[in-house]
């Protein structure tokens, strides 16, 4: 048996040699072999779309001697925004609470005699944020101003974006593709080579271009007239990384 096995073990090992050689020569000529000549160029395009929609955040904060007066305040006043919100014709899936909080409010008394003093609590801070998506921006500086009468006194920026901005986003897409290869000729004719066909495309993420954030002044002498909002354009930029085989 054991003449068997070493039998066995000889012969598994002449087998696996020749493969083992193969492999190696194969690898071999692999390294020697010359690699194909390549250039990598990246295109940029852009697309311009108007926006229809802004994101507006607001906030209702208030403060009361105790924590259940200051929840109470703030839960009247933000009541009547949401109501109000939603008869103006804002859709619940557009409102959607984006912060809430209740946090003491110390004094800190000044240290005269060196010997530290505790901070004294004078009261309670409760915090409801909102995000608002107005479809309408006609409608947009009529609500801010509605939102302030109505007891909202903290935040007011807004983003102005598209709901669907697939189109500008495919028209960004081609423009980068079509400067990219724009790019690869002019190198290719400037070097004398011939260029080739397409091996590899990247895209990196998409991403509109930054744009300032208006921001509305939350205060109650801002209710007195409508705030007016302008909504500008939203730019889409695009990036692709092209590969291109070079014919020499």
């Amino acid at each position: 048996m054991a003449l068997r096995t070493i039998r066995n073990v000889a012969f598994g090992m002449l087998i696996g040699m020749p493969a083992a050689l193969a492999g190696a020569s194969a690898s071999a000529a692999d390294e020697t072999k010359p690699r194909e000549a390549v250039i990598m160029v990246s295109g940029e395009g852009e697309s311009a779309l108007a926006p229809d929609m802004a994101v507006l955040n607001l906030a209702v904060v208030k403060q009361a001697k105790t924590a259940r007066e200051a929840l109470d305040e703030n839960n009247k006043a933000m009541a009547g925004v949401l109501a109000a919100l939603k008869k103006g014709g804002i859709a619940d899936k557009d409102l959607q609470t984006s912060g809430f909080s209740v946090q003491p409010q110390y004094n800190y008394p000044q240290n005269n005699d060196g010997q530290p003093k505790p901070p004294e609590l004078i009261s309670y801070q409760v915090s409801n944020g909102l995000t608002v998506r107005v479809r309408d921006l006609g409608e947009l500086g009529g609500i801010i101003d509605q939102a302030v009468t109505l007891g909202v006194n903290q935040g007011g920026d807004i983003q102005f974006t598209n709901d669907k901005p697939n189109a500008a986003i495919e028209a960004a897409r081609k423009d980068a593709v079509a400067a990219a290869i724009k790019k690869a000729k002019t190198l290719t004719e400037a070097a004398g080579v011939k260029l080739g066909r397409i091996i590899e495309i990247s895209e990196n993420s998409v991403r509109p271009l930054p744009q300032p954030v208006y921001r509305a002044a939350m205060m109650k002498e801002a209710s007195d007239a409508a705030v007016p909002v302008q909504g500008g354009e939203n730019a889409y930029n695009v990036t692709v990384n092209v590969t291109f085989a070079l014919e020499q």
